[in-house]
């Protein structure tokens, strides 16, 4: 039996009323599994982006639930927001989201408890590819590709119950994109973590467990990929 993690139950989020209402999610409902690449695929306004903010906590629904075991997070308060985003949601973005006055291991380090963070963060760091030579720069000293690395390690060391990528690979040329979705392969593979990406990258869906296609705030279809691509054979 599959584990469902995490419980999408009739979403919501409606912008203004009248005619002029939209409705960016109009009553989504499915499940995350524990250890699967989730991917939420869709066109520029289908909802995909409204919908990873909600379950990630930055933003709040207009009715419906976000389940994670018997918590519904869109009724926390703000400060348990905070604790649930530091604590249960790693954040893969787009545009990195490092700040450029830290270096690549200190970046890592801000989101690590507890003790030994130079060691956890090196080895992190070294996990997703970057090297002694390379954690101590500053992002305005790395590629587009190594600084979604570094964003991809502050994500993995916390021990969060869900990655949530949006559009990881957008700002990237097809070459380094292509070994950005190879590593967050390994990721769900090897390290068993729980993974939804946002894209509208149609060929992305092709490495993906399941398959969730948004269109106008509902969902269109969902799939199921038996077998799944291996990412490094991916083109588009």
């Amino acid at each position: 039996m599959k584990e469902a993690i995490l419980q999408i139950k009739d979403l919501k989020k409606y912008y203004g009323s009248g005619d002029s209402q939209v409705k960016a999610l109009d009553g989504v409902t499915f499940d995350v599994y524990k250890g699967e690449m989730l991917v939420l695929l869709g066109n520029s306004g289908c909802g995909k982006s409204t919908l990873l903010n909600i379950i990630g906590g930055m933003d709040s629904p207009t009715s419906g639930q976000v389940m994670l075991g018997d918590t519904d997070i869109t009724a926390y308060k703000d400060r348990e927001l905070t604790s649930f985003r530091k604590e249960k949601i790693g954040f893969i973005f787009q545009f990195y989201n490092l700040l450029p006055d830290l270096t690549a291991l200190e970046n890592v380090r801000l989101s690590i408890k507890g003790k030994d963070k130079d060691h956890l963060a090196e080895k992190t760091l070294e996990l997703v590819g970057l090297g002694e030579d390379r954690m101590h720069h500053y992002p305005s000293q790395m590629s587009g590709g190594e600084q979604q690395r570094v964003s991809i390690a502050r994500a993995l060391v916390k021990k969060a119950d869900i990655i949530l990528c949006d559009e990881p690979t957008g700002a990237l040329d097809d070459k380094t994109g292509r070994l950005i979705l190879e590593l967050l392969q390994d990721i769900v593979r090897k390290e068993g973590q729980t993974m939804v990406i946002v894209t509208h990258t149609t060929p992305i869906a092709s490495m993906a467990n399941r398959v969730i296609t948004l269109k106008n705030g509902k969902i269109q279809k969902e799939k199921v990929n038996e077998h799944p691509m291996d990412a490094k054979d991916i083109e588009w």
